[in-house]
């Protein structure tokens, strides 16, 4: 193999992406998309069982707004260094070594993005029959997931349209729930006042637990990153759709959590997955259920378009870097990653109708988050071992900001690790299954594009 270039050229390498045609607009589209999916209309009924406090349900979710945009600070100075399609594939092959970076693509190409769509199809198959109650949901599912693909084969711009279009009909009408619940309902009997108890809640285990869950629900703010190679002014745009879109959501998930205790009784959320749709019955009366689902529906549709969007841009990049996988880099005509498309969608389809999609679910868990906290980890390496490197953007609040992303990421992964350790460790086999596909194929020629610091 021919050696690779030494220094902050090998760093840089190239940059993917058929034309920088998504704006800053659209790229804060789809961070907001990928992160508003189902968790945030199905979470408080667990959390309120234990923590039974207006003020601490709300700086939970505060809480893990701010660790998000830890993530966010972090990722941003890594995606303006290295603007580059296709997220920790590329930030860890750089920050450490091309098989870390190979271990962590294979998760998010093979089955980190079908994953999550699947579950999101079969939601939206679900919440429809408030719409189509004789629809089969598993019809529903694997219809919406073949309309956004098409979409998104038909190239960048109209998928760039299709995006904001969506997802805006999602913000909006999640603003309409709020205003209406605020002003129609009758209000319940919850303060969201700091108090003595409320402050021993927000110190207590549960308070810790349900923070791991309430991050899953904050988890895509770094969806950006995996389209820089497509964006205009990637240096400068990918940190603020970020910023931009975690913001949002924050505001969005603290205002929903305050809707549903403020038009619900707490003891008839307590241990119930549809909070939303009881939250809708206080609301709006018997029709209720088919509102929040509806609006449910929309809101899916452009999580699903985001991840269709984003997910194929991994394989994409890998099939640059790797000549095995080079078929999965070809755009059509467009400029849409057909084959990376199409293999997702694939794998998607075939998770819905073997519904293994809700086990792998569970065994990407930790590989998902081992693979962000040695990227958030690789700011303060490079910090480290390569000051000279220019970085457009520095993390604020370095290296602070890190550090509490490390701390709260570690602690999850202490909690799978520990809480489930069968679907942990088949997690890690998945990655180590990834390290095993890059052996075989560094036997090949392999280009050195996502070669690390100084490498030979």
């Amino acid at each position: 193999m021919a050696a690779s270039p030494t220094g902050s050229a090998a760093l840089r390498g190239p940059i993917s992406g058929g034309g920088s045609t998504v704006s800053v607009l659209t790229a804060t589209a789809i961070v907001v998309a990928d992160m508003v999916g189902v968790g945030v209309f199905t979470s408080l009924g667990f959390q309120v069982t234990d923590i039974p406090s207006g003020f601490s349900i709300l700086l939970l979710w505060v809480v893990g707004g701010i660790v998000a945009l830890c993530g966010v600070f972090s990722y941003g100075e890594l995606g303006a260094m290295f603007p580059r399609s296709s997220g920790e594939y590329n930030f860890l092959g750089r920050a450490y070594h091309p098989a870390f970076g190979f271990l962590a693509g294979w998760v998010s190409a093979t089955v980190g993005f079908a994953a999550p769509v699947a579950l999101a199809a079969m939601a939206f198959g679900e919440y429809g029959r408030a719409i189509l109650p004789d629809a089969p949901p598993l019809a529903l599912a694997v219809g919406v997931v073949w309309l956004v693909s098409i979409v998104q084969l038909t190239g960048v711009r109209h998928s760039s349209n299709f995006q904001l279009v969506a997802t805006i009909l999602k913000v909006v009408l999640i603003t309409a729930f709020l205003v209406t619940g605020f002003i129609v309902a009758t209000p319940q009997p919850v303060s969201f006042a700091p108090s003595s108890a409320a402050l021993s809640q927000v110190l207590s285990a549960p308070f810790a637990i349900s923070l791991v869950f309430v991050m899953y629900s904050f988890s895509g703010w770094n969806a950006a990153t995996y389209i820089i190679g497509e964006m205009q002014l990637p240096e400068r745009n990918v940190p603020r759709a970020m910023l931009s879109g975690t913001l949002i959501v924050l505001v969005l998930y603290v205002a929903l959590n305050a809707v549903f205790l403020h038009t619900a009784p707490i003891d008839k959320l307590a241990g119930q997955l549809d909070v939303a749709r009881i939250s809708g019955s206080y609301i709006f009366g018997e029709i209720g259920g088919r509102i929040v689902g509806a609006m449910i529906c929309v809101g899916l549709i452009s999580s699903i378009s985001a991840m269709m969007w984003i997910g194929p841009r991994v394989m994409m990049t890998m099939g640059e870097d790797i000549p095995a996988l080079k078929l999965f880099a070809r755009r059509s005509s467009n400029g849409a990653p057909a084959y990376a498309i199409l293999f997702q969608l694939t794998v998607a389809s075939l998770m819905l109708f073997t519904r293994s999609f809700e086990a792998v679910l569970d065994f990407i868990q930790f590989s998902l988050l081992f693979c962000s906290f040695f990227t958030v980890a690789g700011v303060i390496k490079l910090r480290i071992t390569h000051p000279e490197l220019p970085r457009p953007y520095r993390a604020w609040g370095y290296p602070v900001t890190p550090a509490v992303f490390l701390l709260v990421t570690a602690f999850m992964m202490y909690y799978l690790l520990t809480q489930r350790p069968l679907q942990s460790a088949l997690g890690i086999l998945i990655m180590l299954s990834g390290l095993l596909i890059y052996a075989i194929f560094r036997k090949r020629e392999v280009s050195p594009a996502t070669a690390g610091p100084g490498r030979e």
